[in-house]
């Protein structure tokens, strides 16, 4: 399914893709693999082959991560009133992105992409386009530094008015527990009252997807720590949890939409409002 270098040169240009290692597989284009997406190569397919080898779940999984996303977008749009988004460390563009959610409820939505991946960064230039009445815009910054991820947010985004927060799957990449709450607790520190903190990220309770995570981390790749439940829902502490809680993500409220794979309950979600 890889569109191979030629495609991601006539996208991408030939400067950017000096900055992509093709010869080592990256989570990111594994992922839009996972989920049926072109934007990869051969060394990503046969990473993400080989994990599902040891775990099959995890195709089902990646679909009903991103069928939460569409769920806590409307939920935020349609019912919280919330019209600007920060999504950090959002990935490779696929369907149903952020801002495509948001502003087909609310052309007026602006959203904010967080990554520091070089082919994110091409896609993001060239597929991230707005709505004429919204707006939509790319932070080519890491996750793991969020003052300037704040710096360069607060001329794109008004913050006097309620944020929606966004950590969709990505929190793994931040091993060290304490570094990782603090990344999530500086940034909605900045978020004035009533945004909201929407997250979900992979959990440690199924043997088969313990030992492909670990399989996928010796091969030498950025390794990707899966948390239990509660060390997910302590990302939410000092903030009013939404019901139906920091739950598995096919279970967050599945009547706004497709609840996502019901066997994918290996990842944990939730959203979150400051008061």
């Amino acid at each position: 399914m890889s569109s191979g270098p030629e495609e991601f040169q006539a996208r991408a240009g030939k400067d950017l893709m000096r900055g992509i290692d093709t010869s080592v597989p990256q989570s990111a284009r594994i992922w839009n693999y996972w989920l049926g997406g072109k934007d990869n190569f051969a060394v990503d397919q046969e990473a993400g082959d080989q994990y599902a080898r040891l775990f099959p779940g995890i195709f089902d999984l990646a679909k009903a991560e991103r069928a939460f996303l569409g769920r806590v977008i409307r939920y935020l749009v349609g019912e919280a009133g919330v019209q600007q988004f920060l999504d950090v460390g959002t990935g490779l563009p696929t369907e149903d992105n952020t801002h495509q959610v948001a502003q087909a409820l609310a052309p007026e939505c602006r959203v904010i992409y967080v990554d520091s991946d070089p082919l994110v960064l091409a896609h993001a230039q060239a597929l991230l386009v707005s709505s004429p009445e919204g707006a939509t815009a790319y932070i080519d910054a890491d996750m793991r530094d969020p003052d300037r991820i704040l710096g360069q947010t607060v001329s794109l985004l008004d913050f006097d008015r309620p944020i929606g927060l966004l950590f969709m799957g990505v929190l793994g990449h931040i091993t060290d527990d304490a570094e990782a709450r603090g990344i999530v607790s500086r940034l909605v520190e900045a978020l004035p009252s009533g945004s909201y903190l929407a997250l979900n990220d992979g959990a440690n309770t199924d043997a088969e997807f313990n030992r492909a995570q670990q399989s996928y981390d010796d091969t030498g790749a950025v390794p990707y720590r899966l948390r239990s439940p509660d060390e997910i829902a302590r990302f939410f502490e000092g903030l009013e949890v939404v019901d139906p809680g920091v739950v598995p993500i096919p279970l967050w409220r599945p009547d706004l939409g497709d609840p996502g794979a019901p066997r994918a309950m290996n990842a944990v979600g939730g959203v979150a409002r400051k008061a």
